[in-house]
């Protein structure tokens, strides 16, 4: 069993990609983004601990789903455990998975945020990555899904075939 620490989680949500997701809101983020919306989840002690296979039952028994997000803090701070959700998912619910990082594709791609990030990425149908950025702070309509407009949507397997970034088109 492998545990993961949460700040939280939504069951339907239409603010975080496309259609109605759930969204788990990860606890811990390296950071610390000025003007962050969730600085409560940058310490890794705070939130709940929870058992990876119940955040997959809680999905599984959720429904009028089109995708998953993971989001944050910064969800590559236990990408092992994300790793073990991701790949429970793809096999059970047959849903998009969308995930929030600071990091940017190139820098998960190097290894900046360790090797399950990585294989992460096998999982992910898109990623809206870089830190936030309050002086280029998104203003309504001007960036979706983003909260900055430094922030990508990464196609994650057109990016990992080309093997550079490919931005994800709405």
């Amino acid at each position: 069993m492998s545990k993961i620490r949460i700040a939280g989680y939504v069951k339907h949500s239409m603010v975080n990609g496309p259609g109605v997701r759930f969204v788990l809101f990860t606890q811990g983020c390296p950071h610390f983004c000025h003007g962050c919306q969730n600085p409560e989840t940058w310490s890794m002690q705070g939130g709940e601990e929870w058992e990876t296979s119940d955040i997959v039952a809680l999905v599984k028994q959720t429904g009028y789903l089109d995708g998953f997000t993971f989001s944050g803090g910064d969800p590559l701070a236990q990408s092992g455990s994300c790793l073990l959700i991701a790949q429970a998912l793809r096999e059970e619910k047959h849903i998009d998975l969308w995930l929030y990082t600071g990091y940017t594709f190139e820098e998960v791609w190097a290894g900046a945020a360790g090797e399950d990030a990585k294989k992460l990425l096998q999982y992910i149908d898109v990623l809206v990555d870089g830190r936030y950025e309050e002086g280029l702070k998104a203003i309504e309509g001007n960036c979706l899904y983003r909260g900055s407009t430094n922030q990508r949507l990464i196609d994650v397997p057109k990016s990992l075939q080309q093997g550079t970034a490919v931005e994800f088109v709405l």
